[in-house]
């Protein structure tokens, strides 16, 4: 969708949406649009008994006295209350209902008086959530939604144009990234195998990002037997690949994430139910949060310096595949002996995660996976789980899970925990029994992070198949972008 900024002003045909606070008195272009058309809007809204609560919606097909195909009046509640997650959530149900009206294009008058928030960025808030509600997915269907037309062009009517223009770059930027990790998300396992998943990442390069690409016999060299033995039944090879952005000064230590990319899970040899098991595509979640994060970093050209590592396997039942109770050795030196096969994103993790502290030394490690059911059980499809042995990160993802909307919710770590993956003739077993399964799969983890600052988020329940929003309506949700490109632009940007 394009979007564009421009000075307010009665737009001369097509569809038009002008807010309504809650005290229902009309400013800027709706007060003149309500004059010119002899009252209209005022009538409509007695005559239904319009409240202006948020985002309740008026819609007005050919009002009267002006040359327009309709007007929707959006109901805002009290402006001044309106936050900027708020904001954005306006600007994706604006889209959404222009959308449901097949509107190939509308404007949206945001001069809204009494907001709280700076007025360039609220209509670039709007632009916003209007580009990430306006995503699809339907490369495969032979025959397009609305002949392929919809919404395609947006424009937002302000006084602060050219401000509001300067501040969505960087929002529509993030949403590259976002569109890009809901794409990966979205694709079928026959389509995006590991070497076609390590070949999309490589082709954004051109974003600027530095992207290396690790083939099984390199992986074998450093000694990488966790995520190999993940890989060995599949005839798609795994891959590592490595994405760098260097935005920061030159010595400063990059800030790192880590993503689970298991392009299709059969659970290997303990082989899961049929039932569902087509969502099993999604399992790359992680990976692909890692990926539509660094590409929104490189396109607003973030003053930091950061690293993505994505594992890339596929995990099947083959006569070469692992067997539970095979021992690997990863890349640590650690034993593992591998007791459930469809635990196996841990162990992809596992070396993914040494060789980042190893190779960058960086200042945190964040990992992403779409790791255990148990975190569903747990917390639903409403939040992320956080593991941590970081309180300052786990604070700092918090506070902006909340203004985001991509929530997150700390889970605990302990040595009780901890030893119920000790094993007997290994230096540990990849899973630690039925009771507190997220937390086990998080211990195991920590064997691999050392020192260093880390999370790990636990996104089963929101990378795929998550709860829609007026933002997001699509299977693979590209959770997890947003987020960690606000730790970084508040946190970590020089």
């Amino acid at each position: 969708m394009n979007v564009t900024f421009a000075a307010p002003g009665q737009p001369k045909s097509g569809v038009l949406v002008v807010f309504c606070p809650e005290d229902k008195k009309l400013s800027g272009i709706a007060a003149e649009a309500d004059k010119r058309s002899g009252g209209h809007i005022s009538r409509a809204m007695k005559a239904i008994g319009f409240e202006a609560k948020r985002e309740q919606i008026l819609d007005l097909v050919a009002p009267e006295k002006l040359p327009l195909q309709r007007i929707i009046l959006l109901g805002v509640g009290d402006p001044a209350k309106l936050v900027a997650r708020e904001a954005e959530l306006l600007g994706g149900a604006i889209a959404g209902y222009l959308q449901a009206a097949k509107a190939e294009s509308g404007a949206v008058a945001a001069d809204l008086t009494g907001l709280a928030l700076d007025a360039a960025e609220f209509a670039a808030l709007l632009a916003s959530g209007a580009t990430l509600r306006t995503y699809s997915f339907d490369r495969y269907k032979s025959k397009k939604a609305n002949n392929g037309k919809g919404l395609t062009a947006l424009t937002i009517l302000t006084g602060e144009a050219a401000k509001a223009k300067k501040a969505f770059a960087d929002y529509a930027a993030v949403a590259e990234g976002v569109h890009f990790a809901r794409d990966l998300v979205n694709e079928p396992a026959n389509k995006l195998n590991p070497v076609e998943f390590a070949a999309r990442v490589k082709a954004k390069s051109k974003a600027g990002l530095a992207v290396e690409i690790l083939t099984p016999a390199q992986m074998k060299k450093l000694g990488m037997g966790a995520l190999l033995g993940v890989a060995q039944g599949s005839v798609n090879e795994p891959r590592l690949v490595i994405m760098r952005w260097q935005g920061g000064r030159k010595n400063d230590k990059p800030v790192s994430f880590i993503g689970k990319g298991v392009t299709f899970d059969t659970g290997g040899i303990s082989i899961k139910p049929a039932a569902g098991m087509e969502d099993m595509k999604g399992d790359m979640g992680g990976a692909a949060c890692v990926a539509g994060l660094m590409l929104a970093l490189a396109r607003r050209k973030a003053k930091v310096n950061a690293v993505g590592v994505i594992g890339l396997v596929e995990n099947m039942p083959d006569g070469n595949a692992q067997r539970p109770g095979d021992i690997v050795t990863s890349m640590s030196g650690k034993t593992i002996a591998v007791l459930n096969t469809d635990a196996e994103g841990r162990l992809v993790l596992a070396d993914a995660l040494w060789y980042t502290q190893d190779r960058f030394k960086p200042q945190f490690m964040i990992n992403l996976a779409t790791l255990t059911g148990a975190i569903m059980v747990a917390l639903g499809k409403e939040h992320a789980g956080l593991f941590s042995n970081s309180d300052e990160l786990s604070a700092r993802l918090y506070d902006l899970g909340l203004a985001t909307g991509e929530k997150v919710w700390r889970m605990p770590l302990a040595p009780e925990y901890d030893k119920m993956i000790d094993f007997e003739v290994a230096d540990m077993k990849n899973i630690g029994g039925r009771n507190a399964g997220a937390i086990t799969a998080a211990q195991f983890l920590q064997r691999f992070v050392n020192n260093v600052p880390w999370v790990h988020l636990d996104v089963a329940g929101t990378a795929m198949d998550s709860n829609k929003s007026p933002i997001n309506q699509s299977w693979g949700s590209g959770w997890g972008v947003r987020l960690l490109n606000r730790l970084v632009a508040d946190h970590y940007e020089s």
